[in-house]
């Protein structure tokens, strides 16, 4: 496997289930609490995990979740992208969300359900 760059990016993954949680969270806020986080202007409210990961370091738990034993080498030719891409999810942290499902759990469930319904 050939990654682009250097591997050193980092990124921030949300199991979509999670994004699914947080959605329906917010909506069941009471209208009060809601009006009073929105208040100030604010547009919107970030959904992330936290979890920072650097693409040599998914590139390696993907592996070890499949059971590839083959080497990942890094391009260095191609470019690494934007170094840093993550969400500042502090709001709905302070609401009381959380995601549950983890990297490496939600890619091993993923893998599952390729094994179990690939064509």
């Amino acid at each position: 496997v050939t990654l682009w760059g250097t591997g050193t990016p980092t990124r921030e993954f949300l199991h979509v289930d999670d994004m699914a949680r947080a959605s329906l969270f917010v909506l069941d806020l009471p209208r009060d609490d809601y009006d009073a986080v929105m208040a100030g202007g604010i547009s919107h409210i970030n959904v992330g995990s936290g979890d920072e990961i650097s693409i040599r370091e998914l590139a390696t738990m993907i592996a070890d979740v499949v059971g590839f034993k083959g080497k990942i080498v890094q391009d260095l030719s191609k470019p690494d992208g934007t170094p840093r891409k993550v969400m500042d999810s502090s709001l709905l942290a302070s609401l009381g969300w959380r995601p549950d499902i983890g990297l490496k759990d939600g890619l091993a469930e993923s893998y599952r359900w390729f094994l179990e319904n690939a064509a």
